[in-house]
């Protein structure tokens, strides 16, 4: 049972962003600071990249720990807990689907997790500089 009402929970979600979180925010200031330029976030490629490098043909995606079942930290919900695993698992095959199209456009997708991001943010970028270098 949720704690919340139908409106309150309502108005909870519709304040969840999909795009300038702060992960994405924090990542790309990390990333400017150590001079890394040239790269695009509104691209429109399938799965809205969270940065998207055009000269390299590289996509970053910036995955949220819970929506998108991170193996370390990922608690399931303990109410509505169908819909919530359908929802996740949705996610999942989306992301799956965009990387094998991005794949045949020959764009290399990279997936960071949040947590990633926010604790070890200087080993994402020295995969991301591998990967545009």
């Amino acid at each position: 049972m949720d704690v919340h009402t139908k409106k309150q929970r309502s108005y909870n979600m519709s304040r969840i962003r999909n795009r300038d979180t702060k992960p994405e925010i924090m990542f790309r200031k990390f990333i400017w600071a150590k001079g890394i330029r040239g790269y695009r976030t509104n691209a429109k490629l399938k799965g809205r990249p969270d940065l998207y490098f055009l000269a390299k043909k590289v996509a970053v995606f910036i995955d949220g720990c819970f929506w998108h079942q991170c193996p370390d930290c990922f608690k399931a919900p303990k109410t509505n807990k169908k819909f919530w695993r359908e929802k996740i698992h949705q996610n999942i095959n989306r992301d799956l689907k965009t990387d094998i199209s991005l794949k045949k456009q020959g764009i290399n997708p990279i997936r960071f997790w949040e947590h990633q991001v926010k604790k070890e943010p200087e080993e994402c970028y020295k995969e991301l500089l591998q990967r545009i270098s």
